[in-house]
């Protein structure tokens, strides 16, 4: 069975160069190319399953060249990685269809996981759904983009009300909730979901980690319990142990 070719399009050679010797050692092929030009023109292009593109290069940037390909009608899943991780660049490019936008330099477990993701989206698998609910806006907009980043579909409360009254939460694979928040806190949102009969799996975030509500959320079932600030590569293990804890409670029902 032919391995799937990741193209990388990079400017800078040493990243060019390391990254492709990642992407083999993780099992796939890997072509190289320095300039959005030269992907366009190599023999790779259509048999390319899915390309990782930096944002910013000479010519041919990489909002540009994802722009040229959805105008040439190849629907390659694109993966972003950038040193300079601006949010208008993120917005458009997760908007116009990107599975994922990585900040420089990314660990070899987050490139592994948005790689599977875009090849589970060229073969029509459905991307996960990860709810997330805390009242702090600023917390839901970053923590949305982190979510996305990682190849996975998002969605945001300020309240666990507002949760429970949504078209989403039959559709959602894992649930990100804060402890602290006014009227229904993340505990009793738990709780609830319980006596209503939902298993979504659970990752608590908290700037107040108190070891009576950690071990209060473990003991009724929680995946994980994050303290704020979380890094990346925390909340993407808890994600997925989540999604194949969620995949077990589907394949029981």
């Amino acid at each position: 069975m032919l391995k799937n070719l990741i193209s990388v399009v990079d400017d800078d050679a040493s990243l060019l160069r390391t990254t492709t010797f990642l992407i083999e050692s993780l099992g796939f092929r890997a072509a190289g190319f320095e300039s959005g030009e030269l992907f366009l023109k190599s023999d790779q292009l259509h048999e390319t399953s899915c390309v990782i593109v930096d944002v910013r290069m000479p010519g041919m940037s990489g909002l540009q060249l994802q722009s040229h390909l959805a105008a040439l009608g190849c629907k390659i899943p694109i993966i972003f990685i950038t040193a300079y991780d601006d949010n208008a660049s993120r917005l458009r490019a997760l908007q116009a269809g990107a599975v994922a936008f990585l900040g420089k330099p990314f660990t070899d477990e987050i490139l592994l996981q948005t790689i599977r993701s875009a090849l589970r989206g060229q073969l029509g698998g459905r991307k996960s759904l990860i709810s997330l609910v805390d009242d702090d806006e600023s917390i839901r907009r970053t923590t949305t983009l982190l979510i996305e980043s990682f190849g996975f579909h998002a969605a945001a409360f300020e309240s666990a009300e507002s949760f429970l009254k949504s078209g989403q939460l039959q559709e959602t694979s894992c649930l990100i909730v804060d402890i602290q928040m006014p009227s229904m806190n993340g505990l009793q949102l738990q709780s609830h979901l319980a006596t209503a009969g939902y298993k979504i799996p659970i990752i608590f975030i908290t700037a107040y980690d108190k070891e009576e509500s950690r071990r209060q959320a473990l003991q009724a079932g929680a995946v994980a319990f994050l303290g704020k600030p979380f890094n990346d590569e925390l909340l993407l293990q808890a994600l997925r142990a989540a999604l194949r804890q969620d995949e077990g409670t589907a394949m029981t029902k």
